[in-house]
């Protein structure tokens, strides 16, 4: 046993396989066996591995400058750079934006935010946040608080309410729906319990209502149509921020630049990056806000000396350059139109899969989807817990695909934005010799219902 504590992880199902090294969409563990990377390694990895313009971008900049803050008022080009050209990228009107270096930190960040905003403009009782059940926003005790799954919540005491966190409705139809039920009424009844919650706790404390525009997490949710406008709607009625989390779904994976894009969500007022900004070359993520809402809070950091939040490595020189070259690729070979193709024909050949036995639902949207696998199709029941999902993972692997069971028994499929219509083949060939074999052991132990 070694002296590491692993990230979620059964600490009782340790090391189980070792990665050494990997190339394009694929790694190879240090028995010398290779993998087709089905999750981007966390739904991060778009540009793939081994990428020799990013390796190069590193070296260069690591001979130029290694390492330099950003407080107090210094600053450096490559970070203004790369605010420049994100600021353009992304769908909000003149955002203004904080890096840091990781999802869950970007989310802390805009906590921190949204109460030293609504203390400079003198509302300082509009501090609730509304979360979804089924949500993931990061594992640090602020972002922890926010996710709305048990694994993050259980046995950590964290202060869900000191910190004001509500919960609502999950937009996921085939686990939500009440027996008869379109999704034009799933989506009114929810939407209608969004605004009751809002006015049974006073609309003058809510700040913000955070959602990741598809989960990635808790199990690829794909909203109704019509959900996140129906959303915005009672949000602007009651002066409630919208906080896009694109951390997954952000740059090129749902099909379109942005999750918002894909799912139709205008102009949110928050918004937080990280994973596919660098294509993981680098640990950095960015929180954006509206320039008004910076602006508000200008004098009130005078007044105090400083604005007293941010990150050693906020704003790292090398992190930036890489990050910079990333978005500037994604232009250059436009990266976003040819995963949405290639997306779009993943979720052509993943539909073949609606008829095994043991797949109750599949869905996504452009190079991100999920199959649930259910132990009854017909009355759609739930297995009791994940073995099952963790059977089809090890199936998976066996076949030399590595993927990731998620919220119980889903199975997330997110490869590399690079993956070819060949490679997208062979996932898909691999991933059904996985659900035949995983049908065998259900039966083998009497699993179904």
């Amino acid at each position: 046993m070694t002296h590491l504590i692993y990230p979620t992880t059964n600490f009782k199902a340790i090391e189980q396989i070792s990665i050494e090294r990997g190339d394009g969409c694929y790694v190879w563990d240090t028995e010398g066996n290779q993998y087709l990377e089905g999750l981007s390694g966390l739904w991060c990895t778009a540009l793939g591995y081994a990428n020799q313009e990013l390796i190069d971008v590193t070296a260069e900049q690591m001979k130029k400058l290694t390492f330099s803050h950003m407080f107090g008022g210094k600053t450096h080009k490559v970070a203004i750079e790369l605010s420049e050209k994100l600021a353009d990228m992304i769908p909000m009107r003149d955002p203004v934006i904080s890096f840091g270096n990781s999802g869950s930190d970007a989310n802390d960040t805009h906590i921190k935010l949204l109460r030293y905003y609504h203390e400079a403009i003198n509302k300082t009782e509009k501090r609730k946040i509304i979360a979804r059940h089924r949500s993931y926003h990061g594992v640090t005790v602020a972002a922890a608080s926010l996710t709305g799954l048990p694994v993050t919540q259980n046995h950590f005491d964290l202060p869900v309410d000191a910190l004001g966190i509500l919960r609502t409705d999950h937009p996921h139809y085939y686990r939500g729906k009440e027996r008869g039920e379109s999704e034009n009424q799933f989506v009114d009844r929810i939407v209608s319990n969004l605004e009751n919650l809002i006015i049974s706790e006073n609309p003058e404390t809510i700040a913000a209502f955070i959602a990741e525009p598809i989960t990635g997490a808790s199990g690829v949710i794909v909203p109704p149509e019509g959900y996140y406008e129906k959303v915005q709607s009672v949000l602007s009625k009651y002066n409630i921020m919208f906080w896009a989390d694109e951390v997954i779904t952000g740059f090129g994976r749902t099909g379109s630049d942005f999750g918002c894009t894909t799912m139709n969500i205008h102009d949110p007022d928050m918004m937080t990056f990280a994973k596919q900004l660098s294509s993981a070359y680098m640990p950095i993520s960015a929180s954006a806000i509206r320039r008004d809402v910076y602006e508000a809070m200008i004098d009130q950091s005078a007044a105090a000396g400083a604005f007293g939040h941010g990150y050693t490595y906020s704003g790292h020189p090398v992190a930036c350059a890489v990050a910079l070259r990333v978005l500037e690729i994604y232009d250059r070979d436009n990266i976003f139109s040819r995963a949405s193709a290639t997306g779009a024909y993943l979720q052509e050949q993943l539909k073949k899969f609606e008829s095994h036995p043991l797949v109750g639902e599949v869905r996504g949207r452009g190079l991100l989807a999920a199959l649930e696998l259910v132990p009854n199709k017909e009355l759609e029941h739930q297995f009791q817990d994940g073995r099952v999902g963790g059977v089809a993972q090890k199936m998976a692997q066996d076949n030399g695909l590595l993927i990731r069971t998620v919220a119980g028994s889903s199975i997330g499929i997110c490869p590399p934005l690079i993956i070819s219509k060949n490679q997208v083949d062979e996932l898909v060939d691999k991933l059904g010799d996985a659900l035949d074999k995983t049908f065998e052991y259900c039966k083998t132990y009497k699993l179904f219902t």
